[in-house]
């Protein structure tokens, strides 16, 4: 009860400091009936206080704690995580695909949501093309009783898509059904019966499917990519093949809308690295759940701009599937769009031929089949500094920054800065366990020393830290600063915040950037390390014990090439 005590006093001041807006949710599990869903979440709540549900589209229903403003919700999220109490791929929600909440029963969402109106105006009520009779209370419970169990469902859908229904989909007419069913006879001005008559489940279906004739859902067939589906042809159009995909790029007046076929031989290990590739990717928001069962996959990344859906499943040695990409707020043409394109999709003979598009001189490393790979805005080095990740680097890296990673994979935070000395302490959000962790050297070097900086010097490209040679020039910067090292190397701007490592592979300091903003401009080798003992001695303050040695036998160059790859890190800003 301690930890709801303090998450009921954090909630309450993050009302009060947070729009909504600045609203995030910790999500733990998502279930796909809203039987199971409601039963995690009575589980949930013998143990949390702050426990919610919603239905999250796509037949899926999401438990979740909070609201909370976001570092709040950052903090609760690692604790928990560090406690073992929630699953190990819990994430962070903004709540902007939440739709109805089902729990706590009865509830309803934060009054500070802002909710889309989903009930259709009453003027885009059909009139003109209807052909189903007018029936009495009677004949509309009889025409009811005779529709087949897959209308009966329909029906339920097309309530649920137009916000008056939020229970299963099961075709039975229980009192959520006839509770939804009278709630749209009194939006529309009917007699509210709780029995929808034969003309106004014809007026209910028009309204449904209205959304697909206004997109124009064709079925297509490609047999390039031996898959026959339907997309919405008045949104998109063909544009190109660039294997594993067949591309569709969007058309006025929904410019920033895409589907793409997903086509390829492959196996298991294919269908896991289709499953990363796609994540990267510039068109897919990183926020959002990612599920890999056995021979399947689904992704869904929702922000500002976007909301996206990618799925793949391998069947008899092909990987086929598809992905839709849909501009964020148009959420009941999209739902009901992506819902069509599943229940559509069919796999038909082969799959797309890897060499069917020559190389061309518009290929690039931060492209994958033509689509651009999601790129941090600025990467910087840094470097281990304790066996649960802790990393030091350049205060650069971090400021202005929505996110940020080491090796952009891991999420980090900010946990110490000094400005001053141009020093930034992250640690990883997740728990991460680096192969090796610095080592600092506290004797005094002797100058002409051969030095080396471990870093990335070309933002990330290489996949690998490097090893820039040079030599320690002085122990004190031009002006006579003890606090920093002249080193004489041909460092790049991204090397900044990376290890400069001695023979012996211990570390002498931290390289810092180059500040050419001055009278006088310096030779393009010249730079300049911030001292070992400053950053130990900033550890320290944080709590932090770092390892040190006095000096060692130099290393062969294989051995501290080793040595960096295992003690360097790219950081991130995103």
């Amino acid at each position: 009860m301690l930890r709801a005590f303090v998450a009921g006093l954090f909630l309450c001041l993050s009302v009060l400091q947070a729009n909504a807006q600045d609203r995030f949710w910790v999500q733990i599990e998502a279930r796909q009936t809203l039987s199971e869903a409601t039963e995690r979440a009575r589980v949930y709540a013998r143990r949390f206080d702050d426990v919610e549900g919603y239905y999250l589209g796509r037949g899926f229903y999401g438990i979740v704690l909070g609201p909370y403003n976001e570092t709040l919700a950052r903090q609760e999220l690692r604790q928990l995580l560090r406690d073992g109490q929630i699953p190990s791929d819990s994430y962070l929600q903004n709540g902007r695909q939440f739709e109805q909440q089902f729990w706590p029963i009865g509830g309803s969402r934060p009054a500070t949501t802002v909710e889309e109106d989903t009930t259709p105006e009453l003027a885009t009520l059909p009139t003109g093309t209807l052909t189903a009779p007018v029936e009495t209370l009677r004949e509309a419970r009889a025409s009811e009783a005779a529709l087949l169990r897959n209308e009966r469902e329909e029906l339920q859908k097309a309530l649920q898509w137009a916000g008056f229904y939020d229970a299963a989909i099961d075709g039975a007419f229980g009192r959520g059904t006839r509770r939804a069913m009278e709630a749209w006879q009194v939006a529309y001005a009917q007699e509210p019966t709780g029995v929808l008559t034969a003309r106004q489940r014809e007026q209910l279906l028009l309204q449904y499917n209205a959304v697909l004739t206004e997109v124009g859902m064709r079925f297509v067939r490609d047999d390039a990519a031996g898959i026959r589906m339907q997309i919405p042809t008045a949104a998109v159009a063909f544009s190109d093949y660039q294997p594993p995909f067949a591309k569709f790029i969007g058309q006025d007046p929904v410019a920033d809308a895409q589907v793409l076929l997903i086509s390829q031989p492959g196996d298991t290990g294919k269908l896991t690295g289709l499953f990363e590739v796609l994540q990267v990717l510039d068109l897919m928001p990183p926020e959002g759940p990612r599920v890999l069962r056995g021979s399947s996959f689904s992704i869904e990344g929702v922000d500002e701009d976007t909301h996206a859906f990618a799925t793949a499943s391998l069947q008899s040695g092909e990987i086929k599937g598809f992905v839709l990409v849909w501009p964020a707020g148009d959420n009941q043409r999209r739902s009901r769009i992506l819902d069509v394109m599943q229940s559509s999709f069919e796999p038909i003979d082969g799959t797309l031929d890897p060499n069917l598009v020559p190389p061309s001189e518009d290929q690039a490393i931060d492209m994958v089949a033509g689509l651009a790979v999601r790129q941090p805005k600025l990467s910087r080095s840094g470097f281990y500094v304790t066996g649960d990740g802790i990393v030091v680097t350049t205060p650069e890296v971090t400021a202005g920054c929505s996110r940020i990673t080491f090796d952009r994979e891991t999420n980090a935070e900010v946990i110490g800065t000094n400005l001053d000395l141009g020093i930034a302490v992250l640690r990883p959000i997740s728990p991460l366990t680096p192969i090796g962790v610095a080592t600092f050297q506290s004797d005094i070097p002797r100058l002409k020393d051969p030095v080396a900086v471990a870093g990335y010097p070309f933002n990330g490209v290489l996949t690998a830290p490097t090893l820039t040679f040079g030599t320690l020039e002085d122990i004190r910067d031009l002006q006579g600063d003890d606090r920093l090292k002249r080193l004489t190397l041909n460092a790049q701007a991204s090397n900044a915040g990376g290890p400069v490592l001695d023979a012996s592979g211990a570390v002498l300091g931290m390289l810092l950037p180059r500040q050419d903003a001055t009278a006088q401009a310096l030779p393009g080798d010249v730079q300049f390390s911030l001292d070992a003992a400053l950053i130990t001695a900033l550890l320290e303050e944080q709590g932090i014990a770092p390892a040190q040695t006095n000096a060692s036998p130099a290393l062969s160059s294989v051995a501290l090439s080793r040595r960096a790859a295992d003690v360097a890190v790219l950081v991130s800003c995103w």
